[in-house]
């Protein structure tokens, strides 16, 4: 007899204590902003309510972006708080830029503003920490409590039970690792198992029947579906809680998102950093403020640079190569020309040691990295940045992409000036395969783990270590 068995959607777990989470951070910024009035003796007008509301709406705005309101991230303590005040610092800071490039009329108390400033951050945080306090001191009493397993004593499975470990406000209690490859050692090699399981499914099943168990954790290989899907019919015989980790890990991740479209869950696997529109406008955002601070006084070197390239050698002062930028589209990247060619073909050879092609003012040049500056043109017309993966040669890029693995994802953002391969030590000439792999591997590395605090921090260091390399020809 066929029975119909409806496979459901998954919906996307928002508890309603996140709600609540909101409304009591929302009540402390509003606390926070009238005992400063009253303090000072100011009266709460619509001026004030106005701009309560405004900080309030940018300051979730910003706090959805930083996931402060995201459960299970399992982050420290510390993490949380520097989230919270980098969000409340950012919107706190449009609304003062505004002010200062129009005029609205408002007039605000500079005393009241300045101890609302870090007393509503400062409220929150402590909230944060009283909650997670709280929560920790009543479940380690035995209070709300549950005990879960992992099915599956991988890599994947440690490094699940080693996150929840490390949130012992949700008062969990670990059971322990089930496998029934407990036997067999080679597999055990292979999947880098953990040295202690405490049974296989069966008693898994038999202690989840009586009730010793609340939470199941699969973390089988992907692989291993049809094994999964048996495991769960028969675990449909107990109340256990079933939960499937899948091994997404066995994949090269970068800026990997979990989505959903219509209850159906879409994982990403590679995909951009700048895929949100508010992430792009902040990137571009920080180019153009950089290259307003950079641009004044970089401006008369240039004239100088200019000027000494036409008097010591023929040939136009700037070179133009046609590159990769994002999404592997060609663009055109301004160089100070620093060889006696302008080679922009199929094929191209790197500059190497002594290479004759150089002239002597462009082997200064190219050692400083100060055959760059014209760049910063680039970034203003929006085909580079300033932080990025360094472009490479459309023949480099063809002849790279077939060599290396993941090389063209590196394209999943704009060209930069400078990157985290040039602070690490990756400049100059690639004669080998295995420097282009180093490079790749910053590059790439840069895309997974990019912010605006990232970009800040490799331009400060390519002030003092990315310009001059001795590696640069």
């Amino acid at each position: 007899m066929n029975q119909f068995r409806p496979k459901g959607f998954i919906r996307p777990l928002q508890p309603e204590l996140q709600s609540i989470k909101r409304a009591m951070d929302t009540a402390l910024i509003f606390i926070t902003l009238y005992v400063s009035l009253h303090i000072y003796g100011e009266p709460f007008d619509r001026e004030y309510l106005g701009l309560f509301i405004v900080c309030t709406v940018l300051f979730g705005i910003f706090a959805e972006h930083q996931e402060i309101y995201h459960g299970w991230r399992g982050d420290p303590l510390f993490d949380d708080a520097v989230r919270i005040l980098l969000s409340w610092i950012v919107a706190f800071a449009l609304i003062a830029s505004s002010f200062f490039v129009f005029d609205l009329g408002f007039e605000y108390s500079r005393q009241v503003l300045e101890l609302w400033l870090p007393l509503a951050p400062l409220s929150i945080i402590m909230l944060h920490s009283l909650r997670r306090s709280t929560l920790s001191y009543l479940r380690m009493h035995g209070l709300n409590t549950r005990n879960y397993a992992i099915l599956g004593g991988n890599s994947l499975g440690k490094r699940l039970n080693a996150a929840l470990t490390e949130m012992p406000w949700l008062g969990y209690s670990f059971v322990g690792f089930f496998d029934d490859r407990i036997e067999n050692k080679q597999r055990r090699q292979d999947e880098d198992m953990v040295d202690v399981i405490v049974g296989d499914f069966k008693e898994l099943l038999e202690r989840a029947q009586r009730g010793e168990i609340d939470h199941i954790y699969i973390t089988l290989p992907l692989r291993a579906e049809k094994r999964i899907n048996q495991l769960i019919r028969e675990l449909a015989d107990s109340t256990v809680s079933v939960n499937i980790v899948p091994d997404f890990f066995t994949f090269n991740l970068m800026q990997s998102k979990l989505s959903s479209v219509k209850g159906i869950p879409v994982v990403s696997v590679f995909d951009t950093p700048l895929n949100s529109s508010l992430d792009g406008a902040v990137k571009r955002l920080e180019d153009l403020l950089l290259c307003a601070i950079i641009l004044p006084i970089i401006a008369i070197p240039m004239l100088i640079i200019a000027i000494a390239i036409k008097i010591t050698s023929p040939g136009p002062v700037i070179f133009k190569q046609m590159r990769y930028g994002v999404k592997g589209e060609q663009i055109e990247v301004w160089k100070f020309r620093s060889m006696s060619v302008c080679e922009n073909g199929d094929s191209i050879k790197q500059a190497t040691a002594n290479d004759s092609r150089v002239t002597p003012l462009g082997g200064f040049l190219r050692r400083t990295s100060l055959d760059e500056l014209p760049q910063f043109l680039n970034v203003l017309s929006g085909t580079m940045s300033v932080v990025g993966p360094r472009p490479h040669a459309v023949a480099h890029n063809e002849y790279y992409r077939k060599q290396i693995q993941g090389y063209m994802l590196r394209h999943k953002m704009k060209p930069g000036i400078t990157g985290l391969a040039q602070i690490s030590g990756c400049r100059g000439e690639t004669e080998t395969i295995d420097k282009m792999e180093r490079r790749i591997h910053h590059d790439l590395e840069y895309i997974r783990q990019w912010s605006v605090i990232l970009d800040l921090k490799i331009v400060i260091l390519t002030v003092f270590k990315g310009f001059v390399g001795q590696q640069a020809y």
